[in-house]
Formats: C-alpha cells, structure tokens, sequence
C-alpha cells in the first residue's frame, strides 16, 4: 500500500470508515517525497528511538521506521487506530500509544519505551496545538533534536531575528532553548485535505550550553512577556504595566540606561543579551 497514493488512501479511508476531523487538525501527506525529506532530516540511526506525534495514517512514520532503532507514536483519534494497525503491521519496531500527548510524561514514557536509546522527536504536528506541544516538549529536557513540520508562520515566529514583524515572546522562549532552522516549504496541495495555509519544516537541536546566562528564568521570561505585551508602547512603558507596583518609570529608564539601551526602544528590538541584561538589572532593583 502506498500511503501517498491518493487511490490507495481514500480506499484505506472508506475500508475504515474514516472521517476527518477538523477539530484535531487532520492533513494527511500525499507528497511521498516530504515524509523523505522530513525522516532524512531528522538525523536518524539504529541507535535512536522516535516519538512521533499525530501519525495519521502513517505516511511519515514508515519512512521513520527505516531509520531509527524504534519508533512510538501518539495518535489521540481512536478512530485512527484500526488504520494505524494495517498500515504499519509490515513494522515490528514501531508501536501506537492512544492518548494526547500534552497529558503524557514524556521522561517516564522516554524511558520506558526506548531504552538505551537516543531520542528525538519527528513529527506533522496537529496545526491547532502546535505551541502548546513544542512547550510540553521542550520542558521535558529530554530530547536531542526535534523536527517538525508546523505552519509557516509558526515556523517563522520560531526563527524571526530581533525587530522583524514575526519577532515576539514565543521566538525568544524558543530561542533561549533551542537553535531553531528552517528547512523547507509544503505547499497545501501536498495534503489531504489540502489546509488553507503553507506549511514548513524546521528541526531544533538543544543548547549546551544556554546562548545567554540567566539567573532567574521566571523573571526573565516575565521580563520578555511584558515588553510584548503592548508592542506599540516604548519598552520602560511596557514594563511598567507589568512592574509598575514595584517599580517605577524613573526607575525602568535607568535600568535601561544601565544596559546601554535607548529610552524610546520597544521590546522587539531586543535580542536574547539584551533581555538578559534587563532582567538582571531588575531583579537588582527589586533586591535593594
């Protein structure tokens, strides 16, 4: 069975009696080379153990089982189960795990199903829970590298550099993290149904060590909040909505002055040092 062949689907689909669901942000890959291109990418060997998240029918997770040592997926549609069973019934490393993946364990569920392995992440991730999911994953600490395929804005967001119109807090979350890269496009009518947006795949390895040195993450990404909070507002304005009972403007616009940055500058403008910087200069004033 080809399971880019749209003749071989849609007979899979109606032998199962399958309906997609728009709520779970259903697009089955009919491209074949993407799911390629995505499992190439992904830096697999024997050694690796994969967790994929949303398989589908399994287009991307047969290309996945030819490479790595193991394969699990997530699929929370119980509908998808029966499809999943014939489709990768050929693949004794790969197994199906019913449930949604932003309520797993992911460090007790790593443990357990790939041991003494590496693992990785590679996956279409559902559009609707696309950075609720990367979070989840990423709070985990668990993982060598993750690539994913997610709409092209996302994927932009994640990559955006300081000042440009998809910076925001959820590029500098990311960026603190992660070294994000964006590969390539998918156009909507390598899926189906063809989504109404471009999609893109970026693969994101962990840091050794951190790009910038932080004491107090919680402050730091309260810092980052603030400033894009009100995107329009200067930064000691925009800071001030968010430590204004604490501190006042005067005392913002010295922080500022502290760091070497401009009075009139908004949060966009800032990169990672540069917020690294802030926080600590706040949390001193905080201090005394």
């Amino acid at each position: 069975m080809n399971l880019c062949n749209r003749s071989d689907v849609q007979a899979l689909l109606a032998r199962h009696g399958f309906r997609f669901s728009k709520s779970m942000g259903q697009n089955f890959l009919m491209d074949a080379a993407v799911p390629v291109r995505i499992a190439e990418a992904a830096g697999l060997s024997s050694s690796v153990g994969v967790l994929e998240i949303g398989p589908g029918i399994g287009a991307l997770t047969v290309e996945l089982t030819q490479r790595a040592g193991r394969v699990t997926a997530v699929e929370l549609d119980r509908a998808l189960l029966p499809l999943l069973a014939e489709t990768l019934a050929p693949y004794p490393n790969t197994d199906v795990i019913h449930g949604n993946i932003l309520q797993q364990d992911l460090r007790e569920l790593i443990a357990r199903v790939f041991p003494g392995l590496t693992p990785v992440v590679c996956a279409n991730l559902p559009y609707n829970i696309t950075s609720p999911v990367l979070t989840h994953l990423i709070e985990a600490d668990c993982f060598r590298r993750i690539t994913v395929m997610v709409q092209r804005e996302v994927a932009l967001r994640i990559c955006a550099a300081p000042g440009t119109a998809d910076y925001g807090a959820f590029s500098v979350y990311m960026q603190y993290h992660m070294q994000p890269e964006l590969l390539f496009d998918v156009p909507p009518e390598s899926f189906l149904p063809a989504p109404k947006v471009t999609s893109s795949v970026i693969t994101m390895t962990p840091y050794e060590t951190k790009p910038v040195s932080v004491q107090n993450e919680t402050l730091f990404f309260r810092v980052v909040k603030a400033a894009f909070g009100q995107r329009r507002k200067t930064l000691p304005n925009a800071l001030l909505a968010a430590f204004g009972g604490q501190l006042t403007k005067s005392d913002l616009q010295q922080i500022l002055s502290a760091c070497g940055l401009p009075l009139d500058i908004r949060g966009e403008r800032l990169d990672l040092a540069a917020f690294a910087a802030v926080t600590e200069q706040i949390q001193s004033a905080l201090s005394v």
